[in-house]
């Protein structure tokens, strides 16, 4: 990919790729149980960029989407891989997405709640992790039930259970994941909503810079290279995105 050195220093003007990458969602990234380094299909996709630009890659490590999300939007970051939602968008400026993944409810197995639609009622205080898709959603969407912030996705079940709330919100995955760990659990049938991961960077960079990153999240959704990472790292419940 041959580019000129006026727009590598617009997309990387610290002479390196720096990505952001949110430790928050188990379905884009993790850490590594033996290295301790991160690993997920985000990481694999800012790697491939990088190297389309000729770039060295730095990853600019979070444990939260907020914290992540800010990165970016104070260019402390040149690239980021986020659910879009509005309000990101005013500093952000968002791909088609690359992986749509579901948003779930949790609730305890003696929970008079049977279904998603029970959830927005003044009795019930639904957990998120701060700043995540779902507490942005939900903030929009809620007309009843309280929001309760959690520091961190990871953490939304810990704070669920501690404060004996009715509800916590959040992946899919990550919720499973938590309830098999504790008795007395169960998610609610079905999704409130389906979350749209894309790659995004600072709107500051420009068009010309968005339409790279958009035209090599296309490719990379037709080559495969996203279902093959996705599978590489045991990701289950998350699909790639229909092509643009």
């Amino acid at each position: 990919m041959k580019l000129s050195k006026e727009f590598l220093q617009k997309i990387a003007p610290t002479g390196k790729l720096r990505a952001s990458i949110n430790l928050g969602n188990p379905i884009l990234a993790n850490k590594d149980a033996v290295s301790g380094l991160p690993v997920g299909v985000s990481i694999d996709l800012a790697n491939g960029f990088a190297q389309r630009l000729g770039l060295d890659i730095e990853l600019v490590v979070f444990d939260s989407a907020g914290k992540s999300v800010e990165a970016v939007t104070n260019n402390q970051a040149d690239i980021g891989f986020f659910a879009i939602d509005p309000l990101r968008g005013e500093g952000i400026s968002f791909t088609a997405p690359y992986v749509l993944i579901e948003g779930a409810y949790l609730v305890k197995e003696n929970s008079p709640l049977q279904n998603n639609e029970q959830v927005d009622a003044k009795s019930n205080r639904v957990v998120v992790g701060k700043g995540s898709a779902y507490d942005l959603y939900l903030t929009r969407e809620i007309k009843s039930a309280e929001i309760v912030r959690a520091p961190t996705s990871p953490t939304v079940v810990k704070v669920f259970l501690e404060g004996d709330y009715e509800v916590a919100a959040g992946v899919r995955q990550q919720l499973e994941s938590d309830a098999s760990k504790t008795t007395g659990l169960r998610l609610l049938p079905g999704r409130f909503m389906v979350i749209q991961q894309a790659m995004g960077l600072p709107k500051s960079y420009g068009p010309e810079a968005l339409r790279a990153l958009k035209e090599y999240v296309e490719e990379m959704k037709s080559s495969g290279f996203v279902a093959r990472s996705l599978e590489r790292h045991g990701i289950q419940g998350a699909s790639v995105a229909p092509s643009e």
